[in-house]
């Protein structure tokens, strides 16, 4: 799917749901446009002396109920268009989950499997250097996304310190830190951990036991492995895993710690006992009760909705359905937990984290988790009880709920600058 479908897929959305609440047509223009959008050339010299000229993007969506907030996307093939999608979707997703943000995103246009950990460094470092004016705790508060990780914001929040004369930031300017540097115990797994716990909302609501269904996730990063961790936890069966190289399918349970050790060590799901090559499986016609889709955008759509088997999906990715796949999972009553309420855990405890570094506080494991279960709960009621009580989608609540307190916001601040 082309990169320019996640921004088709948010703004369809964006444009139901104004439409549905009668947003009058300034309003609805002016929430429907991103607030900056910047390219940024850098050039990054390597230790090997080449000098790389790379293309990279920043989209700040809204500023109106705080700073831009969205991770940094690094992949050789990310576009302004992407970004701007994804900035539009982050809008959405921390005003609903109830955090005091906007909306943001940035891309860097490189494959980081082709850089050495030195290399990234650098690359990460230029790209800081280059967009120092538009990072910061009042401006735009990045985090790790797809290619990125925790060592990466340490080495931002280092390159902002530093060009500051200071040990520390002044307040936070990244969220997904390394511990030691300022980051919070519990942020790595937070995404993946929000998505079980939407589950477990749902299936509450249908009078579903969890326990019962068969649960298969594509993606095995950061949120796949983590929803995969914690429903093994609770004594869940997985039956089906996908990622880039490999699916591996098991209807009688497949062990997830087994397979997390061997992914520790191999990097993907190649090569692990009775892994089967993507060709030759239709990963999402396999049989499960909960499909969880965590790796890229547009997965779902026009050519594929009709065959998933699943009662409930639960969108650990971000934009994983197209509005056509969309209308046929309704059509066929499939529940479908929206990407911005399923996967905004992560946001929510980037929030706290924020507070804490803001603050100069710590925050144990425990009240993380509890913090971050509670607030799961609480939102996905409000959405399934909006939704009832108008007689629509999930993901058409969810994105009402979260554009009128956009607009909210909007009148509450005044038209005027």
């Amino acid at each position: 799917m082309a990169s320019s479908q996640i921004l088709e897929t948010a703004v369809a959305n964006y444009e139901r749901a104004a439409k549905s609440l009668g947003l009058p047509d300034y309003l609805s223009k002016k929430m429907g446009t991103p607030s900056e959008k910047v390219e940024i050339s850098i050039t990054p010299k390597l230790p090997d002396g080449r000098v790389l000229v790379l293309r990279t993007f920043i989209t700040r969506h809204s500023d109106i109920l705080g700073p831009a907030k969205g991770g940094i996307r690094m992949t050789p093939c990310v576009t302004q268009d992407e970004i701007t999608g994804l900035a539009m979707e982050m809008t959405w997703k921390t005003s609903l989950i109830g955090i005091p943000f906007g909306g943001g995103k940035a891309g860097i246009q490189i494959d980081p499997g082709a850089l050495s950990p030195d290399d990234k460094e650098i690359v990460i470092r230029s790209f800081t250097r280059g967009a120092r004016r538009y990072i910061g705790p009042e401006i735009y508060v990045p985090a790790p996304d797809m290619g990125t990780n925790e060592r990466d914001m340490g080495h931002i929040w280092d390159c902002v310190s530093y060009s500051s004369g200071t040990a520390i930031t002044n307040g936070c300017y990244v969220t997904g830190k390394p511990i030691l540097l300022g980051g919070i115990v519990g942020r790595r797994e937070a995404t993946g951990k929000g998505v079980v716990y939407s589950i477990l909302a749902a299936c509450q609501h249908l009078g579903i036991d969890p326990l019962s269904m068969r649960y298969a996730i594509q993606g095995f990063g950061n949120v796949g492995a983590a929803a995969a961790a914690e429903l093994a936890r609770l004594g869940a069966r997985i039956v089906a895993v996908a990622d880039l190289d490999a699916y591996v399918v098991n209807a009688h349970g497949i062990d997830v710690t087994a397979l997390m050790a061997h992914v520790r060590c191999a990097g993907s799901l190649k090569d692990y006992p009775g892994a089967c090559d993507p060709a030759s499986v239709d990963f999402f016609a396999i049989d499960c009760d909960c499909l969880i889709p965590a790796a890229a955008g547009s997965q779902i759509h026009l050519r594929n909705a009709d065959k998933i088997k699943a009662r409930i999906i639960a969108e650990g990715a971000n934009a994983p359905t197209t509005p056509e796949g969309d209308e046929i999972l309704n059509q066929r009553g499939i529940f479908v937990i929206p990407d911005i309420l399923c996967n905004a855990g992560g946001v929510f405890v980037s929030y706290l984290e924020y507070t804490m570094e803001t603050q100069r506080e710590q925050t144990g494991l425990p009240e993380v988790e509890a913090r971050l279960r509670d607030r799961m709960q609480i939102k996905f009621r409000e959405v399934s009880t909006y939704a009832q009580e108008k007689a629509t989608t999930m993901r058409q609540a969810a994105m009402e709920i979260a554009v009128s307190r956009v607009a909210e916001g909007i009148t509450s601040r005044g038209l005027w600058p």
